[in-house]
């Protein structure tokens, strides 16, 4: 029997769904040309210069557009606000020729100049945005993020008309034209933020319902906090002709189970995630909707090197050798993922860890005695932080379990929901937190560049003056292999330190309809929604 509060859920997705309670949402979807997608979690919010999750970068990508695409099928980059670019000899100046009919989704013209007011946005100290380190490649960009210049008109990024964009940079960065697909590189609405004060507020309505303006293909609609997001096909997009979707509903799911159940019952066309316990069935299950996807990231355990024992890099070894990936990547997350080698997955950007981490007992216990707490004796009790997750959970209590066999130390497990677990790990209130990083582009340096002091997504309270000048080196380095050889450096670096505990690297498990077409492998996990199709089985 349902409790009164279930039946109330299931009214509430009937009529979120737009459809009677006898039809499935998913049939419905397909007719209509809308997607029902799991999204894992409530996005903390929309403002590309702020957010940091992977639950927010799914939505932005339909609200947002930058100057270059990735190209679903062979993964290169491809036209996106910019229909055509060229490089200097020297590989230092980027012109970009923007969409001639490039517009907002007011309609508002959009030029040149709003990406130079939004570069200025991101990379002005008065906002501290997450990904601000990122624009140090532009050239006079470390001085104008320390303050040490303040004009805006010295740094590299021109508007010499409303339809071409200059960016010089500091030095060559062979990976440039996939490191702008990041969001925060795209242009933002400046007539919107200043209508909301939202140029140098990091707390703005620009960002709500209602006020809300993108260059996507997709504009927000409508948006019921914990229940769904939905955007609406953008009859301004450049490129609206190419878009094969009306609308797409977001749904922030936490649950796998529910989310496995909501895919069976009709609801979604596409999950987040997989239940473990499940993955085996579904393998065997004739025409499975399971996909299981290369990704290129890490899933690891960062410590708040700031608060005894932690701040003893012997402790952070001793756990670090104490835990058997291979067991938990085969019998816990079961899902095609790799035992976590390094804080870099091996393959990306052609990178290779010289140095990797592995199980180790024996040395994690001798670690652990010359720190002073043998047989883990004196260890005081610490905490392990999660987001809300089935999967981190079980992840956790494996861990905690590996631990307590090995060392014999007790570490005690907590979770938040996802906004509160972000504010928790951004002002370092935990001593152990599950984190991951997902790569956006395919290079080493967006995971070891995290670690550098001072980034905001360092999170650790870690950093290293030698680390740091090797990472400013690699930046530099023109000559592939020298460059190579300086990233496969810093990596062994960080695992000598171990701010952070390498658990494993990803593989995306989903499962997916099969009338969704054009939603293509990818290990940076993009999906340009304008190539999505909804179409009958046959």
């Amino acid at each position: 029997m349902k409790s009164p509060l279930s039946c109330v859920a299931v009214i509430t997705a009937v009529i979120l769904a737009g459809c009677s309670p006898t039809e499935r949402a998913v049939d419905v979807g397909v007719r209509d040309g809308v997607l029902h997608i799991g999204n894992g979690t409530e996005p903390q919010g929309l403002d590309p210069h702020l957010m940091t999750g992977v639950p927010e970068f799914h939505i932005m990508d339909a609200l947002f557009e930058g100057l270059v695409s990735i190209d679903p099928v062979t993964r290169e980059p491809a036209p996106g606000v910019a229909a055509s670019w060229d490089v200097s000899a020297d590989g230092r100046t980027y012109t970009f020729h923007l969409q001639e009919n490039a517009r907002w989704s007011d309609g508002v013209p959009l030029t040149a100049h709003d990406f130079v007011g939004s570069y200025e946005r991101i990379m002005n100290p008065v906002l501290a945005g997450e990904y601000a380190y990122l624009f140090e490649i532009i050239e006079n960009g470390p001085a104008y993020l320390s303050g040490a210049l303040t004009d805006f008109d010295q740094v590299g990024v021109k508007a010499p008309d409303d339809h071409t964009l200059v960016i010089r940079l500091e030095h060559p960065v062979p990976y440039f034209l996939t490191l702008i697909t990041y969001n925060c590189w795209g242009p933002l609405p400046l007539h919107v933020l200043d209508r909301f004060n939202g140029r140098r507020e990091r707390v703005s309505a620009w960002t709500r319902e209602g006020n809300i303006v993108g260059n996507g293909p997709f504009r927000l609609t409508r948006w019921v906090p914990n229940q769904v997001l939905v955007v609406e096909r953008n009859p301004h997009y450049w490129d609206a002709a190419t878009v094969g979707l009306n609308a797409i509903h977001f749904h922030p799911v936490e649950s796998i189970d529910t989310e496995e159940r909501m895919f069976r019952s009709g609801q979604l066309h596409i999950t987040n995630e997989v239940p473990p316990s499940k993955i085996a069935a579904l393998r065997d299950q004739p025409d499975s909707p399971l996909r299981i996807d290369p990704q290129l990231g890490t899933y690891y355990y960062r410590f708040n090197v700031t608060r005894p024992p932690f701040d003893d890099v012997r402790v952070r070894q001793a756990l670090a050798l104490a835990i058997d990936r291979e067991l938990l990547v085969t019998q816990v997350t079961q899902a095609g993922q790799t035992a976590g080698v390094s804080v870099t997955p091996p393959g990306t950007g052609g990178f290779e860890p010289t140095t990797r981490v592995s199980y180790d007992p024996v040395a994690a216990r001798a670690l652990l005695a010359e720190a002073g707490y043998p047989g883990g004796a004196g260890f005081p009790v610490a905490e392990l932080l999660y987001n809300t997750s089935e999967n981190h959970r079980r992840i956790a209590e494996a861990v905690q379990q590996m631990w307590k066999r090995e060392l014999g130390i007790d570490v005690s497990l907590y979770n938040q929901e996802w906004k509160v677990y972000l504010d928790s790990t951004h002002h370092l209130n935990f001593t152990i937190a599950r984190t991951a990083w997902v790569a956006v582009y395919d290079d080493a340096n967006q995971f070891l560049e995290v670690f550098t002091t001072g980034n905001p997504n360092n999170m650790t309270g870690w950093g290293s003056p030698e680390y740091d000048r090797l990472h400013a080196e690699s930046m530099s380095e023109t000559d592939p292999q020298r460059r190579r050889q300086l990233l496969q450096s810093l990596d062994a670096m960080l695992l000598r330190e171990m701010p952070a505990i390498p658990i494993y690297h990803y593989a995306q498990s989903y499962l997916i309809d099969p009338r969704v077409q054009g939603w293509e492998s990818n290990p940076l996990d993009k999906h340009p929604y304008k190539h999505v199709r909804l179409t009958a089985a046959e």
